[in-house]
């Protein structure tokens, strides 16, 4: 009997997954366990295993295709059994049955089966005597354009175009009404690699500089209009899942949470001699040397336990503010494709080489996208720094369904008054953002209050 494999649903906040590469090919003999494809999901990216044993019959999705949970990717079997019955069940077309090589050579097939007579309407506009009409797009004439005047390819074409750089607008479509595919560019890089490298022309053959000053554009004046082909005023990059989800995630935070700012400047000058005696010590034992961001972590977590208000979440659907008994701290850590917060679990009960070294582990795995979502999950808190980037002072968007994230800026050197004298001081700001619906003025000052108490006097930490 053939085996669907559909896509799972590989984190509790996705909603569709990549497919990021193949790990199998057609006709492989797999085994429950093994693992055939790679799927970036809204977190990481994560491997696909099967849970049974059997041949792969069908791939029915592209690298680099969106799959709604659920859907169909492939199907496993014996060899050369009837998977039809299986595509019927997940409302997928024949095509895919008859062995088509993709979706794309499939709209293909589907369009060059149209009867000749049909009209074409425009994409979108309904059929019959109402319907605008185009012209049918004539083979071997290069890329033709859509209606905005954007060369009709796949996302998936585009990327490897781009990546390879290739012209698009030189390459002709063998997809629907002439759309650029995934077989068109690999075509195309056979062609370029097969063909002749022509010699760069002599210098006494090149054309004089001053034609290239006659062809130089004319000046234009404010408020001139000039035309420029869409491709060169940028470069479209699809959305991956996990910048959609911090999109909805923090639109979704920003405007149903009634955000309120509180801002404190803390003196770290005890935090830096701390600091500088953990270090000695953590040089002599051969471990991983404390960041500020550790100590500020571990500060948090402390306060956390005195401030249990603070340490809670608003959970609307639920009708009820959730009042945490443990402290998860998540810590932003800053990737190619936007934020991810690795969690530090019960960070009130952990020292500080601890938690040093879990930072280090998980954000060097987050950078790589090798963490886990579980390991995203959860937290109660967030900490967010910009100050080795020599920011100062900033706020931030609360982590939902968390009640508040600090904002923590760099700590700089600027003149304080001690003792009735002018000195040499070290000072920080950090912004907490509350959630008012949870979090009131009052409560968000004493978590702070006594966030800089542990930090000007950071042997309590250790207490």
């Amino acid at each position: 009997m053939a085996i669907p494999v559909d896509m799972p649903k590989l984190s509790d906040t996705m909603e569709e997954g990549v497919l990021v590469a193949w790990l199998a090919d057609e006709g492989d003999q797999v085994s429950a366990g093994d693992v055939i494809a790679q799927v970036e999901t809204d977190k990481a990216t994560m491997d696909l295993e099967v849970f049974d044993d059997g041949v792969l019959l069908k791939k029915l999705v592209e690298e680099g295709d969106a799959v709604d949970i659920g859907a169909l990717i492939a199907v496993l079997g014996d060899e050369g059994e009837d998977i039809s019955p299986v595509l019927e069940e997940f409302g997928v077309g024949g095509d895919a049955a008859n062995g088509a090589a993709d979706a794309e050579e499939a709209e293909a097939t589907d369009e060059a089966e149209a009867p000749d007579d049909a009209p074409a309407t425009a994409e979108g506009a309904p059929s019959g005597d109402g319907a605008a009409q185009q012209e049918p797009v004539p083979a071997g004439d290069g890329a033709p354009e859509e209606d905005d005047g954007r060369i009709k390819a796949s996302p998936l074409a585009r990327r490897m175009a781009s990546q390879n750089e290739l012209d698009i607008a030189t390459i002709d479509g063998s997809g629907p009404q002439g759309r650029i595919i995934k077989r068109d560019i690999e075509e195309a890089l056979e062609a370029k690699e097969a063909a002749p490298v022509e010699e760069a022309p002599a210098e006494e053959d090149a054309a004089p500089a001053v034609e290239e000053e006659e062809q130089a554009p004319a000046y234009q004046r404010p408020g001139d209009v000039v035309s420029v082909d869409d491709e060169d005023l940028y470069e479209a990059v699809p959305l991956s899942q996990m910048r959609k989800t911090i999109a909805r995630r923090l639109a979704e935070s920003k405007f149903t949470a009634p955000h309120f700012y509180l801002t404190i400047d803390i003196d770290m000058e005890g935090t830096i001699a701390f600091r500088k005696q953990l270090n000695h010590l953590t040089e002599e034992q051969e471990r991983p040397k404390v960041s500020f961001n550790d100590i500020i972590t571990k500060a948090c977590a402390v306060a956390l336990r005195k401030h249990p208000d603070v340490n809670s979440a608003y959970l609307e659907k639920e009708g009820e503010i959730r009042y945490y008994n443990q402290v998860h701290v998540g810590v932003a850590v800053a990737i190619d494709e936007g934020l991810v917060t690795p969690v530090i679990r019960h960070a009130d009960r952990k020292g500080l080489a601890q938690i040093a070294e879990e930072t280090r582990e998980m954000a060097g795995r987050a950078r790589d996208r090798k963490l886990q979502p579980a390991e995203m999950e959860g937290a109660t808190f967030t900490t967010s720094n910009l100050g080795m980037f020599g920011i100062e002072e900033f706020t931030a968007i609360i982590n939902p369904p968390s009640a508040c994230i600090l904002a923590i800026g760099a700590i700089r050197d600027e003149p304080v008054v001690k003792n009735g004298e002018v000195v040499p001081g070290k000072r920080m700001k950090v912004t907490l953002s509350c959630d008012h619906r949870v979090v009131d003025g009052a409560v968000g000052s004493a978590f702070l209050n006594t966030l800089q108490q542990h930090l000007e006097e950071p042997m309590n930490l250790l207490l």
